[in-house]
Parts: C-alpha cells; structure tokens; sequence
C-alpha cells in the first residue's frame, strides 16, 4: 500500500510546491511509482510538471466535489513512474461547496483510497491555508512534510499548524505523523540560516530531515519550463539536493 505524504505550510511561498514536483520526480528516477495530487487552486504543481491545465477535463475538482473516479484524473507526465491528479482554478470554490457535504473531512480520503495500492508514494500539494481541502489532505495521508524557509520568520506559524496536526489526530485521522522538517532556501553562507536550522533542530530533532535545499536558480528556471528539475539541469545543485531528499525519505521509511 502506498505512503499519502501531505505537503502543508499555511506561510505561503516557503519551497512546498517545488518540493512536492521535485521530490515526486526524484522518487519516481529512483523507481519508485509516485502520483502528486494538485490540491492547489493555483495549480502551480500541474503546470510544474508540464500540465496544460487549460485542457484538463478531470481535474481533483471533480473528483471532489462530483466524485467522480479519481482514476480519470490521473495524466501521466514526461517521466517515467510519475502520475499526476491536475488541479483547477474551481477548486477555489471548492470549500463552500464541501461544506454541506455529509463526512466533508474525508472527501480527499475516500477519493484517493482506490489508488492507494497502484503507487509507492501519493504526494498531496497542499494549498498556503489551513482550510477545508488542507484539512481534507492531511485527514487523507499517513503523515506530513513540512517545508521551512530558512529566514528569520520561519517559526512564526509552525505552531498553528501543528496544533491543527494535533487536532485532526486527535478528531480525524489517528494515524498522522509528521514525516519531518524540510529546511529549503538555505544559503550555506549566511550565519542566519545556520542559526534557523539550529533553531528549528533544537525542539524537534531527529524529525528535522539531514538534506536541506539550497538556493539555487535552476530550481525556479525548471518550474517555468514545466520540467522537474532533473529534467531540465540533472547536474544542478537543486536536482543533487532533491534526489539526496528522495534516497533519505526512502531509507527512513525502511526503519519503519
């Protein structure tokens, strides 16, 4: 059975959606079957990984909300082993919709429970909030991964959306875990990125992944490509990074 790995920070703009599309690629180089879940209304995933959400007919919108069969939406992209569920700009709308839906909580779960056993990994793309479809994906997945940027405001926040980790363990879904901290943006060179990774390692140990993304512009150059970024620069420091991410990811899972 496949691992739902829900990727969240209500801080927007923290490395989660390039995480999500280059993790995904990494896992699937290293053979393992991957399909990331847009839950995004932004669909920044999609069009990362070369989706054309102008002509996306099932998207994770209709799956949602017409559950429709969460097969149909799955589109396979340019690498081998790696599927996705697109998102849509609807999904916007989606929340309101959803809120008079019976078990509204666990819409994402019983959608996504038919693929569970066709992947290694599901990776949901969640979006900068902690609203109902976030709420959706973490009551869905097996655990959370928590990209931090290494700037001076990268605590701020983290507490909200742990004490909403602890509520829906608590009411929705026992079986969460966090999968770790992922510190991204790290600049080696400033003594402030030393001091975020000390600091964000001190309370939470050995759930704080070893790899840290750099800063590296390959990453985002990849992004406007639609190419993950062992597709588009696999020498670069991003794609060392991400893959290095994906062997530990895999290894730790192993202990388990």
């Amino acid at each position: 059975m496949g691992k739902i790995i829900a990727l969240a920070n209500q801080k927007g703009g923290v490395g989660k959606t390039t995480t999500t599309i280059n993790l995904a690629a990494s896992l699937a180089a290293l053979d393992k079957k991957v399909l990331v879940v847009d839950a995004d209304p932004q669909a920044n995933a999609s069009s990362g990984l070369g989706i054309d959400i102008r002509n996306v007919e099932h998207s994770i919108y209709e799956c949602l909300i017409n559950r429709e069969d969460a097969s149909k939406g799955v589109v396979p992209t340019e690498m081998e082993h790696l599927d996705i569920i697109p998102s849509h700009i609807d999904l916007v709308g989606a929340e309101i919709e959803m809120l008079n839906m019976d078990n509204r909580e666990y819409i994402m779960k019983e959608v996504l429970a038919p693929l569970e056993n066709a992947y290694d990994y599901i990776l949901i793309d969640c979006s900068p909030s902690l609203g109902l479809i976030t709420v959706n994906a973490l009551t869905a997945a097996t655990s959370v991964l928590i990209p931090v940027q290494c700037e001076y405001f990268a605590l701020e926040g983290i507490s909200k959306l742990l004490n909403t980790i602890k509520l829906i363990k608590t009411k929705l879904n026992p079986e969460l875990e966090i999968e770790g901290f992922l510190l991204t943006m790290y600049d080696s060179r400033l003594r402030l990125a030393n001091q975020i990774y000390e600091e964000v390692k001190r309370p939470f140990r050995d759930l704080v992944f070893t790899t840290v993304i750099q800063r590296n512009v390959k990453l985002s150059e990849a992004s406007s490509y639609g190419k993950p970024v062992l597709m588009y620069d696999a020498e670069s420091k991003g794609a060392q990074n991400y893959i290095q991410l994906a062997q530990e990811l895999i290894e730790k899972n192993k202990k388990r």
